[in-house]
């Protein structure tokens, strides 16, 4: 009750200053369709700097396709994939992943078919050692109707296609490791997910356009996390068909000091994102528009290499 609270304050602070105003930055992208737009602010959020982007486009184009990339195994900058992947118009991060193996902790659908699968399982800290939390992760995906859809999720390597719900799973706790597909899925009102492209991250931000934050679902992120200030990546789709693609700035002192999930939420409500989720953020925030940056990624070193990417290609 206490860690709500504490989010509904954030939120009620937040909404004193949750306008931003945008810039079209198309001429700095060119060459670009007509159905595809490019949007800059650096209006202040919460009276702290802040620099942001984002691109909008047109599910209905039929000349525009939404696909994934994966490294198979490695990871691969932004700009190593934008070489790889043929130029396309746009180049994003998206999944969660770990370092050790380069493998992704969400799901990843390229071309219908499932390149990685979600994380379900997550051991419990502490004094519980020996029990595990699992949960259902969120996902965008595009249809190959070009609808987009927001769920949370089941993946099982035995199963095809992955199964959704279009409410949100709670997580539960026992001893078991991995619970059957039939254990898992009765958890929830799940059906079979056919979808041309899909990236998963998470939580969930926004559900029928309105403010909804499913972390303490989707276990994403403990602590103060959720409120902290950090660079963030997003996607979310608008009632009238275009998908939105969102970074944000971030772990500049005096000149982007990122946002909370909440400002980010209300960033993507302003935009008119009728559902929305997070997607990796921090170090691996980072979009191409033609192979040009737009935000400056927040590790030293430049772009993170990341196991796969969303991208936007011309057919």
């Amino acid at each position: 009750m206490r860690f709500s609270l504490i989010v509904l304050i954030s939120f009620l602070a937040g909404s004193l200053n949750a306008q931003w105003h945008w810039q079209n930055m198309d001429s700095a992208y060119q060459p670009l369709p007509a159905s595809m737009h490019v949007y800059r602010t650096n209006d202040s959020t919460d009276g702290k700097p802040n620099i942001a982007y984002y691109v909008s486009v047109d599910l209905k184009d039929p000349h525009l396709d939404i696909v994934s990339g994966v490294g198979k195994g490695k990871r691969f900058t932004p700009s190593e994939y934008f070489e790889k992947e043929g130029r396309p118009l746009l180049v994003m991060n998206c999944t969660f992943f770990e370092f050790v193996h380069n493998s992704n902790q969400n799901i990843v659908v390229k071309d219908g078919k499932l390149e990685a699968y979600q994380v379900h399982s997550i051991p419990a800290r502490g004094k519980d050692t020996f029990t595990y939390r699992h949960a259902f992760g969120s996902a965008i995906g595009i249809d190959k109707h070009h609808r987009a859809d927001v769920a949370w999720l089941y993946t099982d390597s035995a199963s095809e296609y992955p199964y959704a719900s279009q409410s949100v799973v709670a997580h539960f706790g026992d001893s078991v490791i991995h619970h059957t597909q039939a254990e898992m899925l009765s958890k929830g009102s799940f059906r079979k997910w056919k979808m041309k492209t899909a990236v998963g991250g998470g939580p969930v931000l926004l559900q029928q356009g309105e403010l909804h934050i499913t972390n303490n679902e989707e276990l994403k992120f403990t602590g103060k996390a959720i409120i902290d200030k950090h660079p963030r990546t997003a996607m979310g789709y608008t009632r009238d068909g275009k998908l939105i693609f969102l970074v944000i700035e971030g772990r500049f002192p005096n000149k982007a000091e990122g946002a909370t999930l909440t400002q980010e939420a209300q960033m993507l409500q302003q935009l008119g994102c009728l559902e929305a989720l997070n997607l990796d953020g921090g170090g691996s925030s980072s979009l191409l528009i033609n192979g040009k940056p737009t935000i400056t990624p927040s590790d030293k070193e430049g772009q993170r290499p990341v196991p796969a990417v969303i991208m936007v290609k011309g057919k």
